[in-house]
């Protein structure tokens, strides 16, 4: 009784081709108009219609939405090409403003990696930079505020002042107050936070030449974490918080390096937010503490590469911001069989009169230095802490006295 007195299936033929528009080829979409127009024209026979007017108006119907349907998926296909045009582009511009470092930098192996939260928003505001300088390998990551091209005119403001601090200021401390100058002339020559984004929370790292420590500044930054050899994990939470760089008009900040121990085998890991604030389904952050906790990595590279994976299967691929990655470690020294060397701590075993044995100075280093640790990291003469001027005097260093951190 409600069943209508003529059934036409013009309707759904003529949308087959424009449901496969947006995701078939051009030919597949001309494929599918084809058949929809032999559809209707089998079930019209089939009915007995053929060729009477309302078969030629329903068979007319459908072969204009299939040309329709056809000069959408053109479209779509033109744009798909432009957006691939654009992501090519905006991926050359960001490997010249964040080119992949050597896996070799100043004796130190080296990993980075950047991964975008999204496939077509390669641009983003997350940034790092390794550099090998007269005062050591020091390094740079950071997070700036916002995306697009503002972010990335303010990565390239930063990059470009720690490249060239790094070579020139003698201390970490005054690399991250020339980056700090550098974000507030910007800011003052734009006028406009809406064009430059306003702040850029940064971790600073320096491992001097010859020492086994590190030093760090962090400037409001995600803490860093110091992956042992033996696979303790330590979070290197700063003493006394900075706010992040940019933010120099709420106050002048003091910065004070952090001194840790960074002995052979260690590996520092420094990341931004998108690593640690990934999300499951269930919305649980990724800890990247937990998950790395016990375990040892062969290379940076290695540590990068698991981190990366884990973090796409626990967010099953939807990511909501940028991961940036570096990884440095300190390789072990080899072991020498003539002298019997360890790779591990680098002493020697010698044995006295009686019978004992003990760790003697390692090749090379004076004793006065292995007897104490004050004249290095005080900067003394001769130290390893910083190169002489043009007058052959060495310059001083700010340092404050080593920290120990929790084991996590």
């Amino acid at each position: 009784m409600f069943a209508p007195v003529t059934f036409t299936g013009a309707p759904f033929f003529a949308a087959a081709p424009l449901v496969a528009a947006p995701f078939a080829t051009s030919r597949d979409t001309v494929g599918v108009g084809v058949l929809a127009a032999v559809g209707e024209s089998l079930l019209q026979i089939i009915r007995g219609r053929l060729p009477t007017e309302p078969f030629l108006i329903e068979l007319t119907t459908v072969l204009t939405v299939a040309a329709l349907a056809v000069v959408i998926n053109a479209l779509i296909r033109r744009g798909d090409r432009r957006l691939a045009s654009m992501q090519n582009v905006a991926a050359v511009a960001q490997r010249a403003v964040l080119p992949v470092p050597p896996e070799r930098i100043g004796g130190l192996d080296v990993a980075a990696q950047y991964e975008a939260a999204e496939a077509d928003a390669f641009i983003g505001g997350d940034l790092y930079a390794v550099q090998d300088t007269p005062y050591g390998v020091r390094m740079v990551l950071g997070d700036v505020r916002g995306k697009g091209l503002g972010a990335v005119e303010a990565v390239s403001v930063v990059i470009g002042a720690f490249r060239e601090a790094a070579e020139q200021e003698p201390t970490v401390e005054g690399v991250a107050q020339r980056l700090e100058r550098a974000l507030a002339r910007e800011g003052l020559r734009r006028r406009a936070l809406d064009a430059f984004e306003g702040f850029t929370t940064a971790v600073l790292a320096e491992v001097p030449r010859g020492a086994a420590e590190l030093r760090l500044v962090n400037r409001g930054h995600t803490e860093p974490l110091l992956l042992e050899r033996d696979g303790r994990l330590r979070v290197l939470t700063p003493g006394e918080h900075a706010l992040p760089l940019g933010m120099g008009e709420l106050g002048a900040w003091p910065d004070r390096a952090e001194i840790i121990d960074f002995p052979p085998g260690a590996t520092l890991l420094l990341y931004t937010d998108g690593l640690s604030e990934a999300r499951d389904a269930r919305g649980r952050f990724y800890d990247p503490v937990a998950r790395l906790g016990g375990r040892t990595f062969p290379h940076p590279r290695a540590l990068l590469t698991t981190l990366t994976e884990e973090v796409l299967r626990y967010t099953g691929g939807a990511t909501t911001d940028d991961m940036a990655l570096l990884a440095v470690r300190r390789p072990e020294p080899p072991a020498d069989a003539t002298t019997g060397e360890t790779a591990a701590t680098g002493e020697t075993a010698t044995t006295g009169a009686a019978g004992e044995t003990g760790p003697s100075a390692a090749a090379g280093t004076p004793p006065a230095a292995g007897a104490s640790g004050a004249s290095r990291e005080q900067g003394g003469t001769g130290g390893p802490s910083g190169p002489a001027d043009a007058a052959g005097s060495q310059r001083p260093r700010a340092v404050t006295p080593r920290k120990s951190f929790d084991n996590k």
